[in-house]
Order: structure tokens, then sequence, then C-alpha cells
């Protein structure tokens, strides 16, 4: 029996908002290798470019994703749109008693708002076998509990949008990729010292020992972008975080 070696995302074309660094970048990065053009979204431009430099040139788009008019500007000037990935989302953090319940929801914007904008703005210009990634995260499955309930929340609502919209827009593909503690700049709003002893403390706690790195989630979203059997799937990327 001899099977067909295919490359479906040559010569595809996606989209990434959260583009210019961590998983977003590297997601970037991998799909170029794979053939395909890449569009970067985020919110500074200088980033953007010093991104698309970084991985031999990409065109580059200037949005803040909670912002409707933002997101649907991106697409204006977008013919065509093979695969959707959004990796874009804050850290908003706050325990619920000290914080303004409204600062706190910047969560459900970014992470909730923000990825319904850009689908409705790519559904026009996708094929039937396009394909969209939502980023959900571990704390989806074991919250904390220490300020970030909401992002909580908003983790695990991405799970239940991409379920619905697998069935919603079919024959369109839609995922989750629901990486653990991964060393990007998300964590950066920590501060440097508070940043190197959490993560510290979660690689001490996982059973390898350490944090992931932004090229693995990528290997991972380049798999639910490429397998065209996946659909409606939460894929966990954790180090096994959600079981200790």
């Amino acid at each position: 029996m001899t099977f067909a070696v295919s490359t479906p995302l040559n010569d595809a074309h996606i989209v990434i908002f959260g583009g210019s660094s961590g998983i977003g970048l590297a997601t970037a990065k991998a799909a170029k290798a794979a053939g395909a053009t890449v569009t970067l979204v985020g919110r500074t431009a200088a980033k953007l470019e010093a991104a698309a430099d970084e991985i031999g040139g990409a065109d580059i788009a200037v949005a803040e994703i909670a912002h409707r008019k933002d997101v649907e500007a991106v697409f204006a000037g977008i013919k065509s749109v093979d695969h959707l990935v959004i990796t874009a989302g804050g850290l908003a953090g706050g325990r619920l008693a000290e914080t303004d319940p409204d600062e706190l929801m910047s969560a459900f914007r970014e992470r909730i708002a923000g990825p319904l904008y850009a689908i409705k703005s790519a559904l026009a210009m996708m094929p039937q076998s396009g394909s969209i990634v939502l980023t959900g995260g571990q704390f989806s499955d074991r919250p904390p509990g220490n300020g970030v309930s909401v992002v909580s929340a908003a983790v695990r609502g991405i799970e239940a949008l991409a379920r619905s919209l697998a069935l919603e827009l079919k024959p369109i593909r839609v995922n989750v990729i629901s990486p653990g503690f991964v060393d990007t700049p998300l964590f950066d709003v920590l501060g440097s010292d508070v940043r190197t002893e959490i993560l510290t403390g979660v690689a001490q706690s996982l059973p390898g020992g350490r944090i992931g790195r932004p090229v693995e989630v990528a290997e991972a979203i380049i798999f639910l972008l490429a397998n065209r059997y996946m659909n409606a799937e939460v894929l966990h990327i954790d180090g096994g975080g959600r079981f200790v």
C-alpha cells in the first residue's frame, strides 16, 4: 500500500493575530517553512516589522483585536484567507474583591469578542477547506485561583465557542490549541522577578521539569491546520500541567 504525500499548507495564506511574538511568531515561522504565506497582525508596527524580517518576509497589519473596526480594517486589504490563527490575548489579572469588573472584562473582549470579529470578517474570504485555530489555555481545566478567574472563564468559553462554530460553519474546521505555561512575553506584565519566580515554580511542578517553548505549541497549531480530519477539538499542550 502506498500513501500520497500532501503539503496542505503549501501556497496557503494564513492570517495570524498575535503574530509579532511568542506562539504567534513561532507559528508564522513554521507556516512559512511549510510553504505558506502569512499576514501578521498585532498592536505595534515596529514589533510586526521586526517579526516579518525575522521570518524572511510577511504582510503585516496593525490592529487591536478587541476593537471591531481595527479587525475589520485588517481584512479590508486581504483577498483570500485559507486559515485563521488567533493567539492574541493578554493576561488581565486581579482579584474580584479588589479590581473593577470592567477592567477584568478585557479578557472577554480580547479572547471572545476579538475572535468573533476576526472570524466574521474572514468568513467570506475562506474556502470550504479552510480552518480556524483559536487559543484557549490550561486555566480552563485548572484555574489557579490567584486573580485570573475571568481569564479562566474566557478560555473555557473559547472551547465551547469553537465546538459550536465547527458545526455552524461547516465544512470550515474550527479547533482550539490549549497551551500550558510557555516561555513567552505574555508573562512580562508580571515583572521580571515575579515572572521568574512563577515560571520556575511551574517548571519544578511539571513531570518533565520544564515549561514549554513557543515552537512546540506552533508545531501543534500547524498540525491542526494541516490535518483535515481534526475538527471541533481542543488540543492540550501543557506538559501534563492539568494533572499536577
